[in-house]
């Protein structure tokens, strides 16, 4: 059955709105699997599946204001350049507008020029990334842009000291060595098995002390058990109930956030239904506390 191709209860005209989700049908630089620009359309058609009550957030989002703007015109074959472009001009619109954006990729790729463009409105803010991998490399596949850089360029715009990482697992051997070099600050996933996931965002929380976050989920954080169909799954990951944790801690600091990288044509639909849940918790939980 196919379903209005809105985010479900994502009834309110831009103007009124608080939050502003959109699709970045992206994933030019894709190196293991192809197929996260489906990810909005299958994201939002999983929206439909679920009640607007949340029973973890006590919150109805019929009484939140929700606006989807749709997807950004990223046509196939489409340079970075003009993807880049046409992510900055609506960011920026938003961001002007006082809104809060929810970004549905697409690959990471799409998180720099988000970023970027935060850097140029904000200015004060960190970004706090859960994903598997460190991202870190400067090139990738001869490409500075690629999805494997996606940390490195955000450190080049914000500074390696405004980034926490959590969940990874992976990475080269170089990678790990010049981003403790350089001071980045990363969790990995058997420390939080360890330790617990409180422990891990209470560090965040600690270092960043009351600065406000651009949220940036690379799905592949979430162990392939519960996320199959993502571009580069990693075993040995967090949980979905972490990634949930991890929302409710940093909720009353995020000012904006992006979900990336799930990957519709690797599963039969488990993982679009999970990102949707993830976004529907997280838009609730911003709401309930930051009133």
């Amino acid at each position: 059955m196919r379903f209005p191709n809105y985010f479900a209860d994502a009834e309110k005209g831009f103007r009124e709105s608080r939050f502003v989700l959109f699709g970045v049908p992206y994933d030019e630089t894709g190196s293991f699997r192809r197929g996260t620009k489906n990810a909005p359309y299958e994201i939002r058609q999983a929206s439909w599946n679920f009640e607007p009550y949340d029973l973890l957030t006590g919150v109805d989002l019929h009484d939140v204001e929700i606006h989807d703007y749709g997807d950004l015109e990223i046509k196939a074959g489409d340079s970075r350049v003009e993807m880049k472009k046409e992510v900055k001009r609506f960011v920026r619109r938003v961001l002007e507008a006082n809104k809060v954006p929810i970004i549905i990729g697409g690959e990471h790729t799409i998180t720099v020029p988000v970023v970027e463009t935060f850097a140029e409105v904000k200015k004060d803010f960190v970004v706090v990334a859960l994903d598997a991998h460190l991202d870190f490399k400067d090139v990738y596949e001869d490409d500075p842009e690629s999805h494997a850089c996606v940390i490195r360029r955000v450190s080049e715009a914000l500074g390696v000291e405004n980034i926490a990482i959590l969940g990874v697992r992976s990475g080269t051997r170089d990678e790990f060595k010049e981003g403790e070099r350089l001071g980045l600050f990363y969790v990995n996933s058997f420390e939080i098995k360890q330790h617990g996931v409180k422990w891990a965002v209470g560090r965040v929380l600690r270092r960043f002390s009351g600065k406000k976050i651009y949220l940036t989920l690379d799905v592949d954080v979430i162990d392939p058990a519960y996320a199959p169909g993502v571009s580069t799954p990693e075993p040995f990951g967090i949980s979905q109930f972490d990634v949930l944790e991890c929302i409710k801690a940093f909720a009353s600091h995020v000012i904006g956030m992006d979900v990336v990288e799930v990957c519709p044509p690797y599963d039969n639909g488990e993982t679009s239904l999970l990102a949707a849940k993830i976004i529907r918790f997280a838009i609730g939980e911003l709401w309930k506390q930051n009133p």
